[in-house]
């Protein structure tokens, strides 16, 4: 008997989100995408980095909020799931209603943070202290929400204040609750996860999480978690404030695309295994063990 061929519901830029009933499978493929593109190079193994990474971070934080994971063994899901592309890279998840604000937080001053605070002194709204250098730390971490942009449109950030009312709209009578929840949840996972990882090597400059309601209107965190797609990671040995830092992410991809104009959208074969040698080095560095 063959197995029944499934088919994503949902395609985003990295994920493919199957229906699996009761529960969602997400599958995070090798597909790399860069300034909101999905690049033409595959990057080997890069799925089962973001999976993994993803479960390390979920089983550390459930003191602080619960999760959407379920499992990510294969076994544990329909037989479709029971092969080598899927293993490792496949996590089964619980089904939530998705709030529709990437919550942002940010300890370090970096990237288009760092663009605005030369302009006018303030990173989405919030006035931070006169004299700061590029990269340096904040002296507490700021929550910079954005909206959630469909795929090909850009994030919009909003002020706090503003996600309240973006939120209220949504749910009526509720704005104010879940704004001040995704806020203080995104911070103490910030500061419970950034802490550990300086331990180990790794500063996270800045991350976004996304959260949504279970089926009792519990709100959970969902989607990836503390990935080198999701946050900044810097090695912290070598960090100092007033320049930028090499990272444990998409930089190296980044950075050629920016320095090489008529790429098409294709990286040379070097970049391909420079990056996935980072994200290797960084899932190695944070979990203490080879993927």
């Amino acid at each position: 008997m063959s197995v029944q061929e499934l088919k994503p519901i949902k395609e985003g830029k990295v994920r493919e989100i199957y229906d699996n009933g009761d529960s969602l499978i997400m599958v995070a493929t090798d597909r790399i995408s860069c300034f909101d593109v999905i690049l033409n190079n595959k990057v080997n193994k890069k799925g089962k980095v973001l999976t993994q990474m993803s479960k390390f971070w979920f089983d550390m934080t459930e003191d602080i909020i619960p999760n959407h994971m379920i499992s990510v063994d294969v076994n544990d899901m329909p037989e479709f799931f029971r092969e080598e592309r899927f293993d490792g890279n496949s996590m089964m998840c619980r089904k939530l209603r998705m709030l529709p604000v990437e919550c942002i937080v940010r300890g370090y001053i970096t990237g288009s943070g760092w663009e605005s605070y030369q302009k006018n002194g303030t990173v989405c709204g919030i006035r931070l202290p006169s004299g700061l250098k590029e990269s340096d730390r904040l002296p507490e971490p700021i929550y910079t929400p954005s909206t959630k942009a469909e795929i090909g449109d850009h994030d919009e950030n909003i002020s706090y204040e503003e996600s309240v009312e973006y939120l209220e709209k949504r749910f009526p009578a509720k704005g104010e609750e879940y704004a001040s929840k995704l806020r203080d949840y995104s911070i103490a996972l910030y500061k419970k996860c950034a802490g550990y990882a300086l331990s180990r090597g790794i500063i996270i400059a800045d991350t976004k999480f996304e959260f949504g309601l279970d089926e009792n209107g519990n709100m959970v965190v969902g989607d990836e978690m503390l990935t080198p797609d999701s946050s900044r990671f810097w090695p912290a040995e070598g960090y100092e404030a007033g320049h930028s830092q090499p990272s444990f992410d998409k930089q190296f991809a980044r950075d050629w695309l920016k320095a090489n104009r008529d790429h098409n959208w294709t990286l040379p074969q070097d970049i391909v295994d420079k990056t996935i040698a980072k994200y290797l080095q960084g899932y190695e560095l944070l979990t203490g063990k080879p993927l």
